[in-house]
């Protein structure tokens, strides 16, 4: 979990590989409503989370029951949306990829993607770092940080 740009897609990817298990990037679960309103410079509403979470809670529930891995990109920025997420419950392990704002803001502007950089300030007045997780420096290599979830968790 993360703001936009702290490495959420980049680094589950290769976990997923590493751990020869599935990713999916939460991105992909946005109604195109939602997609549309960010792409134009609009932070989204709890309102406009709730088909979002509506769709992710599932994904993550059929993760929770799988033998196999399930790896999720996911800004899960507030407490309220992780608890509405339920990735609270059992076999869900919750990774925090921390960055300070100018190295989020110089990857965003580096990327393409329906996030504008101007809904970075946006994200992080929303943020509220998780109590019980893996917290990293998304600044670090992705080979470090992977080395690293893959260590604290027994992978």
């Amino acid at each position: 979990m993360g703001v936009s740009g702290s490495g959420k897609t980049t680094v589950g990817r290769r976990l997923a590989l590493d751990l020869r298990g599935t990713f999916r990037d939460a991105d992909d679960y946005h109604p195109a409503r939602n997609i549309e309103k960010m792409a134009q410079g609009v932070p989204l509403t709890h309102a406009d989370r709730r088909p979002w979470i509506d769709r992710l809670r599932p994904v993550i529930d059929e993760g929770r029951r799988s033998a196999g891995v399930l790896v999720l990109a996911c800004s899960a920025l507030t407490r309220r949306i992780r608890r509405e997420l339920g990735i609270a419950k059992d076999r869900v392990r919750l990774v925090y990829l921390e960055a300070d704002a100018p190295l989020l803001e110089t990857r965003l502007r580096a990327r393409k993607h329906f996030m504008p950089p101007e809904l970075l300030s946006s994200q992080l007045e929303l943020l509220e770092p998780p109590a019980h997780a893996l917290v990293l420096d998304a600044a670090r290599p992705v080979d470090e940080l992977v080395a690293e979830i893959r260590r604290a968790f027994g992978l």
